[in-house]
């Protein structure tokens, strides 16, 4: 038996919202520690890993390891009939071969119950190695989904370098060029507004905009949102959900865009 109970149903529907445009299917992990996600998007460039504790949970329960392999469109279907302020919870016996999702509204007086059929989905947990980055950066959701936001109307791919100054992002497309810098700052009168980089060396990589753009969409979960940077390390974006987990992506640079640029 699995039974996991959301208080309330935005924070699924924005967790789908941010990664059923890169991943389609995929398998949720569920232990007595809690559910996982990992998934690459199709063309093997991102990473989507998703941890929800046990304890984040309104009620959790597994009696053994479970593995649910959903089509995340069809899950975000279903979710659309709950309302935002709905309790959810997604349960499934040990021999049915589909999930249950059960929503109450908060005053009890209306109850809504879908069964969704389960996938047989062949993949791997890759195991993500604890990489030393280069430079962290942590700032503003809303900030980041700008800067991405603006920058994709200019070209195809960003280059995102970290300095003494602090973190700059350059575009060069066919109609012209742009960059963004953002300096420390100790956000004195809006710490939530602060913006901290951590170098320990100068790095520098180019990523494309449309993986980066799909990322901003979790910009809901989490006022704030962490960068890591590496020489020889994939991207790291990482949206922590208070007390709940977290959602990170993965992007691998683009190789070959310093040359040409050269």
């Amino acid at each position: 038996m699995f039974e996991a109970r959301f208080t309330e149903a935005s924070l699924l529907k924005k967790i789908l919202d941010a990664i059923k445009d890169l991943v389609q299917d995929a398998n949720f992990e569920c232990n007595e520690s809690g559910v996982a996600l990992q998934a690459m998007d199709n063309a093997h460039v991102s990473l989507v890993s998703l941890l929800l504790r046990g304890e984040g949970f309104d009620l959790y329960r597994v009696d053994k390891p479970e593995s649910l392999g959903i089509n995340l469109n069809s899950m975000s279907k279903i979710m659309r009939c709950a309302g935002n302020n709905d309790s959810v919870t997604m349960d499934k016996v040990e021999s049915a071969d589909t999930v249950r999702f059960l929503f109450e509204s908060p005053s009890a007086d209306r109850m809504s119950e879908f069964h969704l059929k389960l996938m047989d989905i062949d993949s791997e947990t890759l195991e993500i190695p604890e990489a030393m980055y280069h430079a962290e950066v942590e700032l503003p959701s809303a900030e980041l989904r700008r800067i991405v936001a603006d920058l994709v109307t200019m070209g195809d791919s960003v280059r995102v370098s970290v300095s003494k100054e602090g973190v700059r992002f350059t575009v060069k497309g066919d109609e012209g060029s742009g960059s963004v810098i953002l300096r420390q700052s100790t956000g004195v009168d809006k710490p939530e507004d602060a913006i901290h980089v951590l170098m320990n060396e100068p790095v520098e990589q180019s990523f494309a905009l449309k993986y980066l753009n799909l990322f901003c969409k979790a910009a809901p979960l989490s006022a704030r949102v962490q960068i890591k940077l590496s020489r020889d390390a994939p991207l790291l974006v990482n949206y922590a959900m208070s007390n709940v987990g977290h959602l990170a992506f993965y992007l691998a640079p683009k190789i070959g865009d310093e040359e040409d640029e050269q």
